[in-house]
């Protein structure tokens, strides 16, 4: 039977090797809840949400459970029905934040679970378009590293195989903003892609300068070059330069995917699994951005957005991130540059018990 018998779920924290910083974040680890629902014949769908730090986890934790009535004694196969009757149920306190995280965590899951009982990977149940997705190294080249440290870590991306780096900008000095571009950019060449992430630090008249000063090094995109919240803003950085701006990340829902569209926002939009509400409605606003002719690309989430990848024709590469690697029994298949879509059923990814243990929190 494909009857949800239990949904449970598990406090974790990932601790990083060291830390690292944007122009908004400090972060040392990425907590998660990780959320099973387990049919009433032993299938075990699985996902997660993560906040950076573990900062409050428990406030999460407890908002999952508490949608646990919403999914026991439903069919995995209702995972349109499950999303709609808890997006209802969470119209008093709001369609952002941690209920939506919530939400997508469940989602997730049930979808996993769906694609298992059939004997599918996810992609295949979606309705597959390819095998491989772009990808681009985003575990390194943080604001706090020196250019030694840029230079020598972009380097050692490139020397594992991938074709593209992102790079954080946000200094308080452009000149140095530039001159760390211009050491990642001579340390790899011209043939691997560059992008660079302002994480919301400029105003749209710094970003316009600074986007500017950036085209001589022919980057791929550059990213939240200003508030999230600030759709004209944005908008008048994409209009302004010739760079491709990428934003989204930090919007909820196809409605946020809407809004961005509507200001002209963004040239690619960037959802991220854990904000759009999971995979359901994530296909969603990949949808509506598909009906402008606008291109998606995964925030995060790498693992389990790779099954969006290879259903989503507008999807044009994922973010390569390692954070959560440790927590799966399955590995990330690199090959000339490109990341394979799983080929097991479900996601393709399942947590290792031993590491659950490891680094359970309580």
């Amino acid at each position: 039977m494909s009857i949800i018998a239990r949904l449970t779920t598990t406090l974790v924290d990932l601790p990083f090797a060291r830390p690292m910083g944007t122009a908004i974040h400090s972060m040392t680890s990425a907590g998660c809840v990780l959320v099973e629902l387990e049919t009433a014949d032993g299938v075990i769908g699985q996902g997660y949400v993560f906040v950076i730090n573990a900062e409050r986890l428990a406030a999460f934790d407890e908002t999952i459970r508490g949608f646990s009535a919403y999914v026991v004694g439903r069919s995995v196969h209702e995972t349109e029905g499950i999303w709609h009757d808890v997006w209802r149920a969470i119209n008093p306190t709001g369609h952002k934040g941690i209920t939506i995280s919530a939400l997508s965590a469940i989602d997730v899951a049930c979808w996993d679970a769906a694609a298992k009982t059939v004997g599918l990977p996810l992609h295949h149940l979606f309705g597959a378009c390819r095998n491989e997705i772009d990808t681009y190294a985003s575990s390194g080249l943080w604001l706090n590293a020196s250019i030694d440290e840029l230079v020598a870590e972009a380097q050692g991306f490139v020397s594992d195989g991938f074709h593209a780096v992102k790079l954080r900008l946000g200094s308080d000095d452009s000149d140095v903003d530039v001159a760390r571009v211009r050491a990642v950019r001579a340390a790899v060449g011209n043939d691997i892609g560059l992008l660079v992430d302002a994480n919301q630090k400029f105003t749209p008249k710094q970003a316009i300068r600074l986007g500017r000063r950036l085209e001589e090094f022919n980057l791929v995109w550059i990213e939240e070059p200003v508030a999230a919240g600030d759709f004209e803003g944005h908008a008048r950085v994409t209009s302004a330069i010739d760079t491709p701006v990428a934003s989204g990340e930090t919007e909820y829902t196809r409605f946020g995917m809407q809004a961005m569209i509507a200001a002209g926002s963004a040239d690619i939009l960037m959802p991220d699994l854990q904000r759009m509400g999971g995979y359901s409605e994530f296909r969603k606003a990949a949808a509506v951005a598909a009906a402008n002719h606008l291109p998606v690309s995964s925030h995060f989430f790498t693992e389990h957005s790779l099954a969006l990848a290879g259903s989503l024709e507008n999807c044009i590469s994922v973010e390569h991130i390692d954070w959560f690697a440790a927590l799966f029994n399955e590995q990330m298949e690199l090959a000339n540059g490109k990341l394979q879509i799983p080929t097991h059923p479900g996601t393709g990814f399942t947590f290792n018990p031993e590491a659950v243990e490891r680094y359970k929190l309580g």
